[in-house]
């Protein structure tokens, strides 16, 4: 430990350059504690503060920004190519709604038995599932085979700068 030290106050004043020993006394004094700062400076700069209070404080603040972050999770939607018109259009409903919320979506495209010959078909439903749904989302991966199964992954489409404030103006200036 440096025999000197910059001495920072509580307040964030300067007390200057005194002997760790007594900015040791001057931190009992007050009931705080000396915490070392900026060990690389030359003196190295030790500020007076509640480190207990400090800490808390800071992990306060580190809850508050996880809280602030949205969690993405990676949803499924299964299809077949022999899909009824109803049945498409709810599924892409439903796909809509996880996009909107933030999510990603795996399309996935099922083959049974000798419907592997048809792949070309599974394309087109999942091309057919994206250009219905490009409004909102962007294809994050392209239609791929794997196996006995075809799929792609659908991610929102990046909210413009300012988002809601903007459309709010925007609607306000039309008025």
């Amino acid at each position: 430990m440096a025999r000197t030290v910059r001495l920072v106050d509580v307040n964030g004043e300067q007390l200057g350059v005194v002997t760790t020993t007594e900015a040791l006394k001057i931190a009992r004094e007050k009931n705080l504690d000396l915490v070392l700062v900026s060990p690389a400076a030359n003196p190295p700069v030790a500020r007076i503060m509640d480190y207990g209070k400090y800490k808390y404080e800071k992990d306060k603040r580190k809850k508050e920004a996880k809280k602030k972050t949205k969690q993405t999770q990676l949803k499924e939607m299964k299809f077949r190519i022999r899909i009824d018109e109803h049945d498409f259009q709810t599924k892409t409903n439903r796909i809509q709604e996880f996009l909107e919320k933030g999510n990603k979506v795996r399309v996935v495209i099922m083959f049974r038995g000798r419907e592997i010959v048809f792949s070309d078909k599974g394309k087109e439903i999942l091309n057919r599932v994206s250009t219905q749904l490009q409004q909102i989302s962007d294809v994050d991966r392209p239609p791929k085979l794997e196996g006995r199964d075809m799929w792609m992954i659908l991610k929102p489409k990046a909210a413009p700068q300012g988002g809601k404030e903007n459309e709010q103006q925007s609607k306000d200036e039309d008025a």
